[in-house]
């Protein structure tokens, strides 16, 4: 593993890499709990951590680990309003907006830190990137721990040898390792799971940076996986929803064919899971033995997340989707034709470099075509490292803006069109718990992903409620007051 380790550590020397080696995560999570537990009868105070995540579901899952394991270390976890003595970043480098937002919340904690004693780690995809860790470590002196996706579990470690040396210590390792089992996770929800199964990618989009900070696909071994479930039913857990940056690639690793749906057959099985959802599914690889088990399984929710990205065969072409249009048609074709009411959701950029109006049209095209019930929409953004990073943008901003608010309007007045028909319905909600913008309301969550507000007497997260739908909008329904169901 020592090959795969980049180092930028102020502290160590040959005496802490063999000790580094010959201990595991759990010891050293050990080592810093007894610290901790001498500070808490030194001060008669526990040490805090704050957690700020930024980008996809796995990082909500990374971060998951890290609350986990500091918790583990003795920490007392604060809201984000408050002050902490470690202030974690999960940090995202899929476009640009969110690497700025990063490096303005970091600034932001310099006094601080410095009025506090407290310190920054910096973690995730971002700090993959050579060029990010050298200016996190020449402009943010407060960042006292950096490391990136691929030894998450080494953060007890480097955490023990910065509270005992006072030194920063920056590890990034440039390639994957094993798949490492049976770390400890603090989940923000007991009724809802991600279950990670397959990490990196091998697809290489010319406009991702994913394969680079994420590394080549590996699968957790299929036993594992359900260890995990059926551990989180027997605690309460209701529904999970399986990640991958390719969930369809799930086996190929192994050799074994098919291995995502006879996943989904094995969690069918598993007693206490109501739900099942899964993300992100590639179109290239959505086979049809997955289409049937999404059908035969009962507990596989009627929602697909889809990316087309762009609708003309050129742009497709460009950005290496490995797929037509006309293949992504057909199959959602053939899934309609297994599953009438499942709903779909997808990703779509727009300015990507060397995409003209005519291909602009394709992608309308499509969208009116498919008409999906929801759809994370994007301008392109340039990342260092990419291939499309070297080509030329032959389209103004103003005119890639305009196509932007073009689609976001169409695809809009689809969501509404399609959300209306829900009124006057019951649907099956899973309460997540009170309202984000209403906390007299109750929230939650159909089977086809549509997020529900309606009145209820006492907290029912966590609960099963059929919830009649009097009002709806593109990206909300409202309900009566639910009946509860268990």
């Amino acid at each position: 593993m020592d090959n795969n380790r980049v180092r930028a550590n102020e502290s160590c020397g040959q005496d802490e890499d063999f000790l580094a080696r010959s201990m595991e995560s759990a010891d050293w999570m050990e080592q810093v709990r007894n610290l901790n537990t001498e500070y808490a009868l030194r001060t008669g105070k526990v040490r805090t951590y704050r957690l700020d995540v930024f980008g996809c579901q796995m990082n909500e899952r990374d971060a998951e680990t890290i609350a986990g394991m500091l918790t583990n270390m003795g920490y007392e976890q604060v809201p984000e309003d408050q002050p902490a003595d470690i202030n974690v970043f999960v940090t995202c480098c899929v476009r640009e907006n969110a690497e700025e937002k990063v490096y303005g919340h970091i600034g932001a904690l310099s006094r601080e830190c410095e009025k506090r004693g407290s310190i920054v780690v910096a973690s995730g995809c971002m700090m993959q990137q050579p060029h990010v860790a050298e200016r996190i470590k020449n402009t943010f002196r407060h960042v006292k721990i950096v490391f990136g996706t691929h030894n998450i579990h080494e953060f007890p470690r480097l955490l023990h040898q910065h509270l005992t040396s006072g030194k920063r210590v920056f590890e990034i390792w440039d390639k994957e390792g094993r798949v490492i089992e049976d770390m400890p996770i603090k989940r923000s929800q007991r009724h809802k799971a991600w279950v990670n199964i397959v990490f990196g990618c091998n697809n290489f989009c010319t406009y991702c940076i994913v394969p680079y900070v994420r590394g080549r696909e590996r699968s957790r071994r299929k036993e594992d996986v359900l260890a995990e479930i059926r551990a989180l039913a027997a605690d309460g857990c209701r529904e999970v929803t399986l990640l991958g940056q390719n969930v369809n690639s799930y086996g190929n690793d192994f050799g074994e064919k098919d291995l995502f749906a006879r996943l989904l057959y094995d969690i069918e099985e598993i007693d206490g899971i109501d739900r099942v959802r899964f993300t992100t599914s590639h179109p290239k690889d959505l086979s049809d033995s997955l289409i049937r088990a999404m059908k035969e399984c009962g507990k596989v929710c009627e929602h697909l997340h889809l990316p087309f990205q762009a609708g003309s065969n050129r742009i497709l072409e460009r950005m290496n989707r490995k797929y037509t249009r006309e293949h992504y048609l057909d199959l959602v074709d053939r899934i309609r034709d297994a599953i009438p009411d499942i709903a779909l959701s997808t990703d779509i950029i727009v300015g990507f470099p060397g995409e003209t109006g005519e291909d602009f049209e394709d992608t309308l095209d499509l969208v009116r075509r498919v008409r999906f019930d929801s759809a994370y929409t994007f301008i392109y953004s340039p990342r260092r490292g990419t291939p499309a990073e070297k080509w030329e943008q032959t389209e103004p901003h103003e005119v890639i803006s305009e196509r932007f608010k073009r689609l976001v309007e169409v695809q809009t007045e689809i969501a509404t069109q399609l959300a209306k028909k829900y009124e006057g319905k019951t649907v099956e909600v899973l309460v997540d718990g009170p309202s984000k913008t209403n906390p007299e309301m109750q929230s939650g969550r159909t089977r086809t992903g549509r997020l529900v507000n309606f009145r209820a007497e006492g907290d029912l997260t966590g609960r099963m409620v059929d919830v009649e739908i009097i009002r709806a909008g593109a990206f909300w329904l409202e309900g009566k007051e639910g009946v509860h169901r268990g």
